[in-house]
């Protein structure tokens, strides 16, 4: 088997209908991911459709919909390889969805690819989103100016300049180093241009195309020398081998022969064996997926939401705790005693604002009303929150992790939010 190369989870986020789904349509396309026979499938079913250039986008809701009919084409084919890596794509259709996928879906986005059409320029959603890909510690942002074969005139280079000032000035205001903006690229998803060639049609733009462009982000380091955190997901009772919980280890090492606390429960044991895609390993790391039985706790005193740590230093349950939070679409207004679901790791727990501390300037950070009497979308606010039940949260400074959450109410994202301070329950 030859080693397979380094991994990188990437989200695409952008306006609705700036162009997501084409520029990954034609990237999977383009690096042999999806081959010419599905791509003529799709061609001749969008044209029935009358949707014509749609087929790169189709590909994506297709793969949708075949997997939610468990059809052929599974999500594997989200994933390509670059010179240098290994990419998984995390598709993010809606707010809602691309949320959740980021702040508990098991796949934390190494990076973000920000897709910005050049005829409209930054819209609102843009601006959401460069937010909260900021918010949920996402450090690298690759942006493509796409649709440029619909600029007046095409391929305009000064407009690209344009939203391309727009843009830089978007992601620094949401507190993007310039160092973490890899590439500003020109595109035409639908035409091919700049995505996985060189484009014929802007001489005038020398920098890479957009699967080059992937090779200029770093992996991000493992945090093993962190205290250990794993969140469970699961909790099986296999006969003959005895309670199993899985999770995905989010920092630090455990070892075979380890003693574990589970928290909020405070149930402890010892670790007989851990096994990661069906093969049993003597030692899990950050990023690794495992199951590991533990000698001396029962399935009943685990439940998917609970965090598991060593001994000496057991996860903070939270009496109370500090956030800073972005409220990305509230119908109304936010005020104390309002209490949503927050969705942390792998625990879903409703919590109380306790307080409205202060609200800040989204463009400098800057503190300009303290404890304000409600909150509405588009404030960034410090609040302290108080959980209905037991529940592990860390500081985002210390467990990155564990530190950020998302807010739901009336089966919608409410907001995002990073832990500043935890007062633990005694």
């Amino acid at each position: 088997m030859p080693k397979e190369k380094p991994h990188l989870n990437v989200v695409f986020i952008g306006h609705v209908d700036h162009g997501k789904s084409t520029t990954i349509g034609r990237l999977l396309y383009e690096t042999g991911a999806i081959d010419e026979r599905t791509i003529e499938k799709l061609k001749e079913e969008a044209r029935a459709k009358g949707k014509e250039t749609f087929e790169f986008a189709f590909v994506m809701d297709k793969l949708k919909e075949e997997r939610e009919r468990g059809l052929t084409i599974d999500v594997a084919h989200r994933r390509f390889d670059t010179q240098k890596y290994m990419i998984t794509i995390i598709d993010a259709p809606g707010h809602r969805d691309f949320v959740k996928n980021m702040i508990t879906g098991a796949s934390q986005a190494d990076a973000a690819v920000l897709v910005v059409s050049a005829p409209e320029g930054v819209m609102e959603q843009t601006k959401e989103h460069a937010y909260l890909a900021r918010i949920l510690g996402i450090n690298q942002i690759i942006v493509t100016i796409n649709k440029m074969d619909a600029t007046h005139p095409e391929y305009s280079k000064e407009r690209f300049e344009q939203v391309k000032e727009e843009v830089v000035k978007l992601l620094k205001m949401v507190g993007y180093k310039p160092e973490q903006i890899k590439a500003i690229i020109p595109t035409s998803a639908y035409k091919g241009d700049n995505v996985a060639k060189k484009s014929n049609n802007m001489p005038w733009y020398d920098g890479p195309t957009l699967l080059e462009a992937f090779d200029l982000l770093e992996i991000p380091p493992k945090p093993t020398d962190k205290p250990l955190r794993i969140p469970i997901q699961d909790v099986y009772s296999i006969q003959g081998v005895g309670t199993v919980p899985v999770g995905r280890v989010e920092t630090g090492v455990l070892k075979v022969g380890d003693k574990v606390v589970f928290m909020p429960p405070g149930v402890s044991g010892e670790v007989k064996s851990i096994e990661m895609h069906h093969e049993p390993i003597e030692v899990a790391e950050p990023g690794d997926n495992i199951g590991f039985n533990v000698r001396g706790v029962s399935k009943k005193d685990l439940r998917r939401g609970d965090v598991a740590g060593h001994v000496d230093n057991p996860p903070t349950v939270a009496k109370e705790f500090v956030a800073q939070i972005v409220v990305i679409n509230h119908p109304t207004a936010i005020g104390v005693g309002y209490t949503p679901v927050i969705h942390a790791h792998t625990a879903q727990v409703a919590c109380r604002f306790e307080e409205l501390m202060e609200k800040k300037d989204p463009r400098t950070g800057q503190t300009v009303e303290k404890n304000p009497s409600f909150l509405k979308t588009g404030d960034i606010a410090v609040v302290k929150l108080v959980p209905t039940k037991p529940l592990v949260i860390e500081k985002v400074q210390e467990f990155p992790p564990l530190g950020r959450f998302a807010i739901r109410d009336m089966g919608r994202t409410i907001g995002a939010g990073i832990v500043l301070d935890v007062v633990p329950k005694q």
